[in-house]
């Protein structure tokens, strides 16, 4: 059969060759390959696969190829990830290359078929095979044995070209040499090749084998365990190779190491132990492992903080609105530090609801003062091995996570986050909170003896700072040994600063749109916190904000718009209907209907309380989800009532033939706390005199069963929320005077807020007589 001109889809393949009856994979990732496996896939698989004798090149022209391939059938295209696709061929016929097709998308061979060489005489050509088996047997014996398979297929063989043709696609050759192969024109040419491959290989096995004979002269009969570490030095000899060993360079780490003599002198016994040891034992790796944890402790390596007072306030301000408190305290240490030289880090709580920046002003500070900084997650942390770290006879022992924080950090005065530390928990492994006492006592926390490491650590020079949302989820020793700073809910003008000064900025950033291609009016992002939002911090307005910066990006990307306006009226179109509303504050007055304050997880609310008086047995109905405490008070301020009955006009006979249902709207809402007292009691006798209560006004406070206001909690969320829902006068406990000089005037202004002492100073300021 004459030889055919053909024109197919090529692949140009790096450090692969394919040969003639060869089934084989390989990976292809370049735009023009890929394309043309997809031509194949969709006609007769015919694929043109030829190997390129420079590597380096991305878009091979016909000089970076070798001139001889081979026509594969591809069998199967496997997707992989990256945009990669693996392909499984089988090698079918040489083929000559002759130059590329134009203006494809792929690379379009044109190639000329090569016919099988002339068969040589059947004596000349069993001659060649049995010399070609006698050199396999000599290479075999000395490379490492061939599989079964592979072994067989040879000895079996009793076709020259074909034997030939398996050798090489299935022994240990180079694409180089399989190159060399398939560039071969005759039988003969063929033949050589294989056979000085071989004779090549062997001899190589050989010297390989020489190597192995000299480790063996070296080594005990009995300690063949130091096999492998004897090679390796034969052959560091012989290539003249006198790096230091690993012990060596633990040594030489000792010597430089700075840190207190019992820690060196740990060391310095563990590399001794280490030395005797087998490489391939276990316990040399768990020892090697220990050594290089002491190794990588910052016993006196300390960063140095900075002393610039006012450049640290400003980092502070520039990264947070609001949170003097916090800033406050980060500048007191600064400033004591820099009079004493040194001063005693502070072990501080931030305690607040989420998303009020209590991670991300640790962050800053860590910036202001030039600390690195090292997170703890503890949330769900329940093993105390977490903190204390693990013993070295467990397998897999490793140190606490406060050690490796200071392995991280490189340095032994960090910024230690210990974040949500109200969520640890304990269980039949160890209370978590307990390991934590020890490293948060400043007295203690000098000498911390994690149970891996075994050496006493000092944390007297970390900056601890913990934040949680609940303190009361907090143990008390725990909770004792931190000063504690309260990060209250955001106001709204708060938040709205927040907004046009950080958030908005880092959304720009995020969704690739510059300052010039967006514009949200100050209304709108009221409206956004006020109507789109319900919480103490500011996540939600991000992701509100986010929402808004995704639509405008995509109005910009597809050219409807050069810049993205945002207005109080388009929000309804963007985010959609308004998700929450104010309970604003009676038009006029009513009976048996007062507003109460509560404190919830995202800020303040109003509650109204309504109750009823019926015909009846003198039962106390409770509906709307009430506490039990909240129930307690609603008796309480029953029992009050009729402690002053007579005052009021009340009949004595009233509590016996007439009913009282107190109902807190939201049914559907769990509601608890004493601070709701004053509210229904309040309530039970404007309805039971037919006194109406002022409709501006809202109360809280703790009722006792002689008439006193307690003290109660959350003031500055529930002025807030008094605020927002339109009231002008609130009723607050006299012991929380004290509370109310700590809330900004943003919040106060425009609120009256009267102190009470007793239910007869509240009935006086909220009933109309």
């Amino acid at each position: 059969m004459d030889e055919m001109i053909l024109s197919m889809p090529a692949v140009a393949l790096r450090e692969v060759t394919v040969l003639p009856g060869m089934v084989t994979h390989f990976d292809i990732s370049r735009s023009r390959s890929v394309k043309a496996v997809e031509k194949v896939m969709n006609g007769d698989r015919q694929l043109f696969l030829v190997t390129q004798n420079d590597s380096n090149a991305d878009n091979p022209t016909i000089t970076d190829l070798f001139p001889v391939g081979v026509i594969a059938e591809v069998k199967q295209v496997i997707k992989l990830q990256n945009d990669i696709a693996r392909v499984l061929v089988e090698g079918k016929k040489k083929a000559a290359l002759t130059g590329f097709g134009p203006g494809a998308s792929y690379l379009k061979a044109e190639i000329m078929t090569i016919e099988d060489p002339t068969p040589l005489d059947y004596e000349i050509e069993q001659g060649m095979l049995r010399a070609l088996k006698d050199t396999y047997h000599r290479y075999s014996g000395t490379a490492e044995k061939p599989g079964k398979d592979v072994s067989q297929q040879i000895e079996q063989g009793y076709d020259l070209r074909k034997t030939m043709n398996y050798m090489m696609s299935y022994l240990p050759f180079g694409f180089m040499d399989r190159q060399k192969f398939l560039s071969a024109m005759s039988v003969e040419e063929e033949y050589e090749t294989v056979a000085s491959l071989l004779v090549r290989e062997m001899n190589i096995n050989e010297i390989r084998n020489e190597f192995r004979e000299k480790v063996k002269a070296e080594v005990d009969k009995n300690q063949k365990e130091y096999l492998l570490r004897e090679q390796m030095k034969v052959i560091k000899n012989e290539l003249g190779d006198n790096s230091e060993s690993e012990i060596e360079e633990f040594e030489k780490k000792l010597k430089k190491l700075k840190a207190p003599k019992e820690v060196k002198t740990k060391i310095k016994k563990e590399t001794d132990r280490l030395k005797t040891i087998s490489n391939s034992s276990s316990e040399s790796a768990v020892t090697r492992g220990y050594i290089e944890t002491l190794l990588d402790i910052p016993w006196s390596k300390t960063s140095e903080d900075n002393t610039d007072l006012e450049r640290a306030r400003e980092i502070l301000n520039r990264d947070h609105y609001g949170l003097e408190k916090v800033k406050d305290r980060m500048l007191e240490f600064l400033a004591v530090r820099n009079l004493t030289a040194k001063g005693q880090s502070p072990i501080i709580c931030l305690v607040g609801p989420p998303g009020t920046g209590k991670t991300s002003i640790a962050r800053s500070v860590a910036t202001a003062l030039d600390k690195k900084m090292v997170r703890i997650s503890l949330g769900g942390v329940r093993d105390e091995a977490e903190i204390r770290g693990h013993r070295r006879t467990y397998v897999g022992a490793m140190p606490g996570r406060i050690v490796t924080g200071l392995r991280q950090a490189g340095v032994k005065n960090p910024l230690m986050l210990l974040d949500e530390i109200d969520k640890v928990s304990s269980d039949y492994k160890g209370d978590t909170s307990s390991a934590l006492l020890e490293v948060l006592d400043s007295e203690q926390n000098v000498h911390f003896v994690d149970h891996y490491v075994e050496v006493p650590v000092d944390l007297s020079e970390v900056l601890f700072i913990a934040t949680a949302n609940d303190i009361n989820a907090i143990p008390r020793p725990l909770l004792d040994r931190m000063e504690v700073i309260e990060v209250t809910s955001y106001t709204e003008n708060e938040k709205f600063h927040i907004a046009k000064e950080h958030l908005l900025s880092k959304q720009l950033e995020k969704n690739g749109i510059k300052k010039s291609q967006f514009k949200i009016d100050d209304e709108a992002i009221r409206n956004i916190i006020r109507y789109y939002t319900r919480e103490a911090g500011v996540r939600n307005l991000e992701r509100r904000l986010g929402e808004i910066m995704r639509k405008a990006a995509l109005d910009i990307y597809e050219g409807k718009t050069k810049k993205y306006t945002v207005t109080p009226a388009k929000l309804k179109k963007i985010l959609g209907k308004e998700r929450y509303s104010f309970d604003k504050a009676n038009t006029k007055p009513q009976v048996g209907i007062v507003r109460g304050l509560a404190w919830t997880s995202v800020g303040g609310d109003t509650l109204e309380i309504e109750v009823n008086v019926m015909p009846g047995k003198g039962d106390l109905k409770l509906t709307g989800q009430m506490g039990d405490v909240m129930k307690e008070s609603a008796l309480a301020g029953v029992s009050y009532i009729r402690s002053v009955a007579d005052k009021y006009n009340i009949a004595s006979e009233t509590f016996k033939e007439k009913d009282i249902h107190i109902h807190i709207p939201e049914g559907a809402v769990p509601k608890d706390g004493p601070s709701a007292g004053i509210t229904m009691a309040t309530a039970m006798l404007s309805a039971l005199t037919g006194m109406k209560v002022k409709a501006d006004l809202a109360m809280t406070g703790e009722i006792t069963l002689r008439g006193r206001v307690l003290p109660i909690g959350g003031l500055k969320e529930k002025t807030l929320a008094a605020k927002n829902a339109g009231v002008k006068t609130v009723l607050v406990p006299k012991e929380n005077e004290k509370d109310i000089e700590e809330i900004s005037k943003e919040i106060t202004d425009g609120l009256k807020i009267v102190y009470v002492e007793s239910m007869d100073e509240v009935l006086k300021n909220a009933l109309i007589k």
